[in-house]
């Protein structure tokens, strides 16, 4: 049949099954990787990739929000999947019935997680997203906000029927180190790393970066650096 598209993308999984390979060659011993396919894995196809990824023993997979978890889930995916947005506590019996770990981005979410959680009878899996300079989403964390964030986030994690599992932040900014980027990032680093280290034992065991527009070379050290 003739097609009247402009224009279209092939997407080759040989070479998203090189590009993983090759990145897995780059991370210490002992880390693991998370893939983001949000976005129908940013246009090439959420549940190919998704799949190639898990035949590859990606650790764990993220996505923007619950349909497209659910997308993976019934794809037959049973990679751990993480949901980076907001999810209405009202899907909390279907988070957990799905195996599905959800972001908690502040105190107020925990607690209706929680509830939601506890009224079941059952643990939600959640990872503690932290806001070191994107202002996007997370616990505020820095400056003056720092002291309020680590109580926030402790408080959060000892909620019953919540399994704190993992942590992350997202960077603002691609990491050029002999520019303002670079000074940047590295203050977001430090910040991360001061509230890990303040949050030791509470809960969380993943540390995760969600690296933004940074070249592998940057890769390589933010993972090898912590």
């Amino acid at each position: 049949m003739q097609s009247y598209l402009r224009s279209y993308a092939e997407v080759s999984l040989k070479a998203i099954r090189h590009n993983m390979l090759e990145v897995k060659k780059r991370v210490p011993d002992g880390v693991k990787l998370l893939a983001v396919v949000k976005a129908n894995a940013y246009g090439h196809g959420a549940v190919p990739v998704a799949k190639t990824l898990q035949e590859l023993n990606c650790d764990y997979l993220a996505v923007a929000c619950f349909d497209e978890a659910l997308e993976l889930r019934q794809a037959g995916i049973t990679l751990p999947i993480l949901i980076l947005g907001h999810t209405p506590h009202e899907y909390t019996s279907l988070l957990i019935e799905q195996n599905i770990t959800q972001t908690v981005s502040a105190l107020a979410k925990a607690r209706e997680y929680s509830e939601e959680a506890a009224a079941l009878g059952k643990t939600l899996k959640v990872h503690i997203k932290l806001d070191t300079g994107m202002s996007r989403l997370g616990f505020l964390c820095s400056g003056d906000y720092f002291d309020r964030g680590v109580e926030n986030v402790i408080t959060s994690c000892r909620l019953p029927n919540l399994e704190p599992e993992g942590i992350y932040t997202h960077f603002a900014v691609r990491e050029d180190a002999q520019t303002l980027y670079g000074f940047i990032t590295q203050e977001e680093k430090q910040i991360f790393r001061t509230l890990i280290n303040s949050v030791s034992g509470i809960g969380p065991k993943i540390a995760l970066n969600i690296l933004s527009g940074m070249s592998i070379e940057a890769f390589r050290a933010a993972v090898s650096s912590g």
